[in-house]
């Protein structure tokens, strides 16, 4: 077995523990009847602070609806700055940029796993 399944594999272990462990914790907390109580109270004043939320959302639309075209604006800039980067590395170019600071920023790449359907 190659040292990658065996690392995954380990992995997955771990993560089955670790969801036991939080599904015990979230279980004796549902026993609790203080914690209920708490909990109530908690939606209470999370329902209110959304109420006072939308009433200021509704006098400030203009400047959200800027802001969620900024938000697609900035995630449409990233996207394309990932993909000119990892052009310019399968290149075999050094991958870096400099902010106005002069601070120097090198990318940092990432693997990540999904299950096959």
């Amino acid at each position: 077995m190659s040292r990658l399944q065996e690392t995954f594999d380990k992995l997955q272990g771990i993560k089955k523990e670790q969801r036991e462990l939080k599904s015990a914790y979230r279980e004796a907390l549902s026993q609790n009847p203080e914690h209920k109580e708490v909990i109530e109270k908690i939606k209470q004043k999370r329902d209110r602070k959304k109420q006072l939320e939308d009433i200021v959302k509704a006098d400030f639309s203009r400047e959200f609806n800027r802001l969620d075209s900024i938000k697609t604006q900035i995630e449409a800039e990233q996207e394309l700055l990932s993909d000119l980067a990892l052009n310019q590395l399968t290149k075999g170019e050094q991958v870096q940029v400099t902010d106005q600071y002069e601070n120097e920023y090198e990318p940092i790449f990432n693997v990540r796993f999904r299950k096959l359907k």
